[in-house]
């Protein structure tokens, strides 16, 4: 397969994947115009529309799935077979693309980028920073990091890090002016700032004391997807608030949120970097898990 016959097919597989040109555009970093253009230029070459295109929607027509799952194939065995050679080099290189949720990647990643760039100089790395359960293999992610319960039971899996857990608080303002909660259950008389993920749930309330768990369903006037919003208004005296407690650790710290409910603990989550089962493992991927192996050790 030449040159541009490999850009064209890779353009196609990206469009008809995300199901839309502005998306794979961004992906692929070229313009809207010239990927619409580069999908034109491969219709006509082989004389079949492989995609329908509405003012809303993209979708492949039954030529483009046919022609999606015999190609889709042939490019992560043209990815892999590149991805080999790196093993001749001195030193690992390419492209690694991640997904990861906001908390990941403000504490776990976050202080790791600039150590791990300086200890790979060859290798490029993109991050998605993304609270949604993205499809990693058709976003072309070589691999992604969430929560155990989130992660797909075909992928292979790596437990990173300690376990995450959050906190309860609110502001000593608020506090003043309400009673402070002393069983989960008090809270339904608060306003409880709540915070949706991008499926649309909202992120549950749960509680564990003497092996027993609660989950409170909560109310309040205010709901966010983004946690530190969440925490600015708690900082204001909007509500009491349901955290990772490293968004509220510096805030507690100096005084300004405080933590309640403290007798009854926040089940820990723990994460995991996972990826596809492939027959070879992409190069900076692989320097990328040995990295985490010893930099954040599983507990």
């Amino acid at each position: 397969m030449r040159g541009p016959e490999l850009a064209e097919m890779n353009a196609f597989v990206t469009v008809a994947e995300r199901c839309s040109f502005a998306g794979a555009a961004v992906q692929l970093g070229i313009s809207r115009s010239r990927l619409s253009e580069t999908i034109r230029e491969l219709e006509d070459r082989l004389g079949v529309r492989l995609l329908n295109r509405t003012t809303r929607s993209v979708a492949p027509t039954v030529a483009g799935e046919r022609l999606l799952a015999q190609i889709r194939p042939l490019l992560n065995d043209f990815d892999a077979v590149l991805n080999s050679l790196n093993a001749f080099r001195d030193k690992p290189s390419g492209l690694l693309r991640l997904t990861v949720p906001p908390p990941v990647a403000s504490f776990m990643l976050a202080p790791l980028l600039a150590r791990f760039l300086g200890q790979y100089p060859a290798i490029n790395l993109e991050i998605s920073v993304d609270g949604a359960l993205t499809d990693i293999v058709a976003g072309r992610f070589d691999a992604g990091m969430r929560a155990g319960d989130r992660v797909e039971r075909d992928m292979i899996a790596l437990r990173i890090g300690e376990e995450i857990r959050s906190v309860v608080v609110a502001a000593p303002d608020y506090l003043a002016r309400h009673k402070r909660p002393a069983t989960p259950g008090d809270l339904g008389a608060h306003n409880c700032i709540r915070i949706r993920f991008p499926s649309g749930v909202i992120l549950p309330w749960l509680f564990e004391k003497n092996g027993r768990r609660v989950e409170v369903a909560v109310e309040g006037r205010l709901t966010v997807n983004d946690p530190e919003l969440a925490v600015a208004a708690a900082l204001d005296g909007a509500g009491v608030l349901y955290t990772v407690v490293g968004y509220a650790a510096p805030e507690i710290k100096a005084g300004r949120l405080v933590p309640v409910l403290e007798d009854w603990r926040t089940p820990a989550a723990a994460f995991f970097l996972y990826y596809p089962s492939r027959r070879q493992v992409p190069v900076p991927l692989r320097a990328f898990t040995e990295f985490l192996r010893e930099n954040l050790p599983a507990r």
